[in-house]
């Protein structure tokens, strides 16, 4: 009895992960979950129900008669579009104004500066070191025709990104489907950015990571909630990346590569850089003995770094120190 009973459960769940649906959209169908081939270019037909096999990181698997492969992957936005009985549009308030990025932004629009938020970290890394412990990444892989940015990577700071704070200050604005795509690390997937052309060549300088799509991902999480479109909110971070590469900062970490460092040194020519005080808003982190990341904790409303880090909070540093790696990837 018990068997039967057993039996009778696990065929209820076959039937209840299968369903069978029309879609809602005429989405292309892939071959796999990266949705980088698209044998015999499928694309759903509206008129025609669908097997969904199962559901996995804000995709289904399909099954598509008559192909081969008949298993494939569409997103689940495919078949349905997502709602919030208590938000139906699906957006987050950032204050009180209500963002939608997919309808994109006024680029002609001023900004009152007190309307960007308040308190935020500025996190650099150093290049060096990521890719000691990320060498299949993009950014991480040399190229005769980028040998000039390769060359300031290996030297200075580097854009990981601006984040609002408090820390759950994230997805302003974003719909449910592209944050998911974001959590799941979909980076390739998500919307394009409208930045200048002015902003996207000091943007790929300073950023590595727009090569694996880091500065879609940073916009999406964090710049949606910063209170501007996105070429202030990176023109801003560019300038502050800039300015510490130009200091005493940028020489003393220059200077260092190979070599151990301190925070009690990063601070002391924090202070030297830009103002008595600005050191204790600097925070090391630190993987496998390598410093990888300064995350400074910074206000708002001015151009000069000096001025933001008065305005950041005093914060405390779990990691004392580390070497500066050099290039060596």
């Amino acid at each position: 009895m018990n068997q039967l009973i057993l039996i009778l459960m696990l065929f209820t769940v076959s039937l209840l992960a299968r369903e069978e649906m029309f879609p809602t959209q005429e989405c292309p169908a892939f071959n796999n979950l990266k949705h980088t081939q698209n044998t015999h270019g499928v694309h759903l037909d509206k008129e025609k129900k669908y097997t969904i096999l199962r559901h996995y990181k804000g995709q289904n698997l399909i099954v598509v008669k008559g192909e081969q492969p008949s298993q494939r992957w569409v997103d689940e936005s495919c078949f349905h579009k997502h709602s919030d009985a208590s938000n139906p549009l699906n957006v987050r308030r950032a204050g009180s104004k209500v963002l939608n990025i997919d309808d994109g932004f006024d680029q002609t629009q001023k900004y009152d500066n007190s309307k960007i938020s308040k308190q935020n970290i500025l996190t650099l890394s150093w290049h060096n070191a990521f890719c000691e412990m990320h060498r299949v990444k993009k950014e991480c892989q040399r190229s005769l025709f980028a040998f000039g940015r390769f060359k300031y990577r290996e030297k200075h700071f580097v854009l990981h990104g601006l984040w609002p704070q408090p820390k759950h200050n994230i997805y302003c604005g974003v719909e449910r489907h592209t944050m998911m795509l974001d959590k799941h690390k979909q980076w390739n997937r998500l919307p394009d950015i409208a930045l200048n052309d002015e902003i996207k060549g000091r943007l790929q300088k300073v950023m590595p990571g727009v090569a694996s799509s880091l500065h879609k991902h940073e916009w999406i999480k964090h710049g949606t909630c910063y209170g501007t479109d996105p070429n202030r909110y990176y023109k801003d971070a560019i300038q502050m990346v800039e300015q510490v590469n130009a200091s005493r900062v940028g020489d003393f970490f220059k200077k260092q590569i190979g070599k151990r460092v301190t925070l009690q040194q990063v601070r002391a020519v924090f202070d030297r850089s830009f103002g008595l005080g600005a050191g204790k808003r600097v925070e090391l982190k630190c993987n496998k003995g390598l410093i990888t990341e300064l995350w400074l904790h910074i206000g708002a409303g001015s151009d000069d770094l000096g001025a933001l880090l008065t305005q950041g909070k005093q914060t405390r540093s779990h990691c004392q120190g580390g070497f500066v790696d050099k290039a060596g990837f």
